[in-house]
């Protein structure tokens, strides 16, 4: 029997999937118009046409990616937080690089199709960012 946990992970993996394969149709399906989107680069309200954009962007590819640390909390039947750990493969500006990060989605379901309306990302480390700063000089 499925639960509606393994129902958003689902999701959250098919949205991974379709972002490694580059496949726009499918990863802007599953976004709600406009989507918030938190992370390193501030805050951003992202319309389907700017999502489109960005995943035609070719400094960087995602090879692969897994998930940890799952937690899902439906909010009602139609709203429902999904939050992990991701560990993803990409190669940015032409460089491998392996990046770990905290991520949560936040899903709706509207006229039966889910949607993500919010997605938010932090690279892991010291939460003080100590681990990211040069010494001041004195």
């Amino acid at each position: 029997m499925t639960t509606a946990n393994d129902t958003l992970m689902d999701l959250e993996r098919r949205f991974w999937r379709a972002i490694r394969d580059n496949d726009v149709d499918t990863a802007s399906g599953m976004t709600n118009d406009p989507c918030i989107v938190t992370g390193a680069s501030g805050v951003a309200s992202i319309d389907s046409k700017m999502f489109a954009s960005m995943m035609a962007n070719d400094s960087w590819e995602l090879h692969d990616f897994s998930f940890s640390d799952v937690q899902v909390q439906e909010l009602s039947d139609d709203v429902a937080v999904v939050a992990y750990k991701v560990r993803e493969d990409l190669t940015v500006d032409g460089s491998p690089l392996t990046l770990e990060a905290a991520d949560s989605s936040t899903w709706m379901r509207s006229k039966g199709e889910w949607r993500c309306v919010l997605h938010t990302e932090a690279l892991l480390g010291d939460p003080f960012g100590r681990d990211r700063s040069t010494p001041l000089e004195s």
